[in-house]
């Protein structure tokens, strides 16, 4: 197995998963799922928290607040590109997805843990860490 495919691996049983989850990444950043802040709250567990590209922790109060001081931009219009999707199960209704994100000269490793509630998906947790292009993965 190449480090491509361990970081991009998927589960065949998990596909119908990976493709729902995709649609909603880069979280925050697609207008289908919600544009306001109680959708960004629904969308998001009450101990809800990131770990930014800086390194920097933020609890969930700060980022709505920030979402709502600062309305996030739609990733298709800005023409982000989601690329090397992988899928984990975390547990029966709890899902790691892991990508990379191209803005345009930026790019960032991406982990969102996401839970099936009864009625929708929920984030658990999110990260984004930037990389240069002429690294390698090991």
């Amino acid at each position: 197995m190449t480090n491509e495919d361990t970081f991009t691996y998927v589960e065949p049983e998990l596909l119908p998963v990976l493709k729902e989850l995709r649609r909603r990444e880069p979280i925050f950043h697609t207008p289908e799922f919600g544009t306001t802040l109680v959708d960004f709250a629904n969308a998001t567990d009450l101990h809800y928290w990131e770990v930014g590209a800086s390194g920097r922790r933020y609890s969930r109060d700060f980022i709505l607040r920030t979402l709502e001081e600062n309305p996030p931009v739609d990733a298709v219009s800005a023409n982000w590109q989601i690329v090397d999707l992988g899928l984990r199960r975390l547990g029966p209704d709890t899902y790691l997805l892991t990508y990379t994100l191209h803005q345009a000269k930026r790019i960032t490793r991406r982990s969102t843990i996401w839970q099936r509630s009864a009625t929708d998906w929920r984030i658990l947790y999110h990260q984004g860490t930037i990389v240069t292009a002429e690294e390698n993965d090991n």
